[in-house]
C-alpha cells in the first residue's frame, strides 16, 4: 500500500462520524442505504454526503446504485491492507 493511500485512509478515519458509519456497515454486514445513515447520525444530509464521499474516496466503502437508491458496502480488502501496513510499522 502506498503512502498516499495510507494518508487518505488515515484522514478519512480521523472523524468520529465516519467511524460510526463504518461500524454500522460492519454490523449490517450486507449493505447500508444512504437514507439509513441519517437514522443513527444526527447530521444534515449534506454533512452525511460529505462524510460518505470521504470514505468512498479513501476506498473504505463501495457505493452501488440500486434504482434511485445508493447502497454502501464495507471494503474489507482495503481495510485489511491498511491494518497490515500499520502492523509493519510495529515490527
Amino acid at each position: 500500500m502506498d503512502v498516499r493511500k495510507v494518508e487518505r485512509i488515515s484522514k478519512a478515519l480521523s472523524d468520529p462520524s465516519r467511524i460510526t458509519i463504518l461500524k454500522q456497515l460492519r454490523e449490517k454486514e450486507d449493505c447500508l442505504y444512504c437514507h439509513e445513515i441519517s437514522d443513527f447520525i444526527d447530521l444534515a444530509q449534506p454533512s452525511i454526503s460529505h462524510h460518505v464521499k470521504q470514505l468512498a474516496d479513501a476506498d473504505l466503502i463501495i457505493a452501488g446504485k440500486e434504482g434511485r437508491n445508493v447502497k454502501y458496502r464495507l471494503n474489507k480488502t482495503v481495510l485489511d491492507e491498511y491494518v497490515n501496513f500499520l502492523n509493519t510499522l510495529k515490527s
